[in-house]
């Protein structure tokens, strides 16, 4: 419970945090957030690390600390690419045994089954529309692996998702997270933007399992 918490507290007061790793790590707070980025799109076990909320805060920091707005956009891009190319290829070499396999515990399979939700009304479009859906965004390369989308087709989806998607939100945090009224209701922010992300994940799955 007490890992719960303190997950919790991250992803509802990021600024707080970010502005303690930018203090204390300078530099290397570009490889942390490199590597956040990758993991969230790139390994199918971590969906809970934050994506949108976490752009929106580092964007909003860029304004107001010495972090390079042009780096993280360059360096965050790069890593979501990176992240989705990676899960594409776990889902397509190892994604068919995993998926038909019961009791595998670092896999939830409801989180596997929203995204083949989503694959399959969408098709190749999942890749880019997923980048905004958080846990849906994790499990979809992975999808598309085990799926053997093309991996030419995967890629175009792949880019595209992955620069808009770290673009939208560092700029928007950036151009809009110091204002006054985002600044001082901070927190609020952050869990709306989180509950606007989970949103069409949850319409779309309870559209599905309300069919007869």
């Amino acid at each position: 419970m007490g890992f719960m918490y303190g997950l919790l507290d991250i992803f509802i007061h990021l600024d707080r945090h970010l502005n303690v790793i930018v203090e204390g790590y300078g530099l290397w707070i570009y490889l942390i957030l490199f590597l956040v980025i990758f993991c969230e799109t790139g390994l199918v076990v971590t969906p809970f690390l934050p994506g949108d909320s976490l752009l929106f805060a580092v964007g909003a920091l860029c304004a107001t600390t010495t972090l390079r707005l042009e780096w993280l956009l360059v360096l965050l891009s790069i890593a979501a690419v990176a992240g989705d190319t990676v899960n594409y290829w776990i889902g397509y070499y190892i994604g068919p045994k995993i998926f038909h396999k019961e009791g595998v515990r670092f896999l939830n399979k409801d989180h596997l089954h929203h995204a083949q939700i989503f694959y399959e009304k969408y098709g190749g479009k999942t890749i880019f529309i997923a980048r905004f859906v958080p846990i849906i965004r994790t499990f979809a390369p992975f999808v598309a692996g085990i799926g053997r989308m093309r991996y030419g087709y995967f890629t175009s989806y792949n880019i595209g998702g992955g620069v808009v998607w770290i673009a939208s939100f560092l700029l928007g945090g950036y151009f809009f997270g110091n204002l006054p009224l985002v600044k001082n209701n901070f927190t609020p922010v952050i869990l709306v933007i989180i509950f606007l992300s989970l949103l069409p994940a949850v319409i779309e799955y309870a559209r599905v399992r309300g069919k007869p």
